[in-house]
């Protein structure tokens, strides 16, 4: 029997509303909805908090429910919702559950975040989790990154006397246009544009990260990030984590599973212990882009923290905070330093994933960052 627009409306508000908006069961559903919302319910009732059991079972069945009843995009918000409001982060520690999971970057974040009380039998579902979610998110990352850089890079040495191998081709036929011979059927190139020879690292980045718990997801964009910019031969990449200790892992970032599975989430912070490592590492301060991911809650000597910046930002560095890096929207954070950053001319600012290879092409060009900071979610 078809069902009509008004009844397809009264029952989605059903399924969003759930039981106690229909205690008369005035509004049936069918056999399928009826398990829709079934697990909805398990999941979303308030009055079933843990309503998904503890059992491996009754978890396993509805994780395959979900998958069943929604698109890929609300099985991962269902997950999400179901790890922090139920508790069960327990689920991340068997195998058998985890290859069930939908794999997404909150999760890579939650298991890195869990990386420390993970059983021995979970750790390689764990890693080839991450693993998955690493490779999507560089297939998705890559080509946009690598155009917007690039450009950048390729700007900073342009030549009207290129060699046969730097001849922009694009850039020399648009300068050419005017020099068309009809009868020839060609274009006379007569003014080339190029590139000039390149030197061994034009630009030198450097991804200081605060690896505490909080920022577990802008680590996991940052690692590909870092995996992508090292297979740039212009720009010279390293990529250090912080808690109340620093390590430089750029060493691992031609595998970035294994630096996740490097750093230690979940501890302190001293962000100045942090930036006085990263000020004993500059070389080529003009050339130099630091770019610091934290919430900038300073745990260390906050005085000397804001000197230390400054005395950064001095030599010439493009110091940049982000916030985050995420499309989360900007974590609780620390105003106050984020203040007194901008005083010293330090941009602090919420970043998505898209927005990551504008801002670093937009400082290779030394570019103003205002408008990346006008629409940072604050």
């Amino acid at each position: 029997m078809p069902v009509s627009d008004n009844q397809e409306n009264l029952r989605k508000w059903r399924l969003i509303l759930g039981d106690k908006s229909d205690p008369g069961n005035l509004q049936p559903l069918p056999v399928e909805l009826r398990q829709m919302d079934a697990t909805l319910n398990a999941l979303y009732d308030s009055d079933r908090k843990g309503g998904l059991g503890s059992s491996s079972p009754n978890i396993n069945r509805w994780l395959g429910d979900i998958r069943k009843y929604f698109p890929a995009p609300v099985v991962q918000l269902m997950q999400k919702d179901a790890l922090e409001q139920l508790g069960l982060k327990q689920m991340l520690l068997e195998p058998e559950l985890l290859e069930t999971v939908e794999a997404d970057v909150h999760l890579a974040a939650t298991l890195l975040t869990l990386n420390k009380v993970i059983p021995a039998r979970t750790k390689e579902t764990a890693r080839t989790v991450v693993k998955k979610v690493v490779e999507s998110l560089e297939k998705k990352l890559l080509h946009s990154t690598l155009q917007s850089l690039n450009g950048a890079l390729n700007q900073s040495i342009k030549t009207r006397r290129p060699k046969p191998a730097e001849i922009d081709w694009h850039r020399t036929i648009r300068a050419n246009l005017r020099h068309y011979q009809p009868s020839l059927n060609t274009i006379i190139p007569v003014a080339l544009r190029g590139f000039g020879k390149r030197r061994k690292s034009l630009k030198r980045l450097i991804l200081l990260i605060d690896q505490s718990g909080s920022m577990a997801e802008s680590l996991v964009y940052s690692a590909v990030f870092g995996a992508i910019l090292a297979s740039l031969r212009t720009i010279q990449t390293q990529l250090i984590v912080f808690d109340t200790s620093v390590a430089d892992l750029t060493e691992y970032l031609d595998d970035p599973v294994e630096l996740l599975f490097g750093a230690q989430l979940g501890g302190g912070t001293d962000i100045n212990l942090a930036l006085a490592y990263t000020e004993k590492i500059i070389q080529s301060p003009n050339d130099t882009i630091l770019v610091l991911i934290s919430d900038l809650y300073e745990g260390g000597n906050r005085q000397e923290l804001l000197r230390r910046a400054s005395r950064i930002k001095a030599t010439g560095v493009q110091f940049i905070a982000l916030l985050a890096l995420s499309n989360e929207g900007v974590p609780a954070f620390d105003r106050q330093i984020a203040g007194q950053f901008a005083n010293l001319d330090i941009p602090s600012f919420g970043c998505t994933p898209d927005q990551f290879p504008e801002i670093i092409a937009a400082a290779i060009k030394k570019e103003s960052l205002s408008k990346f900071i006008q629409t940072g979610r604050l």
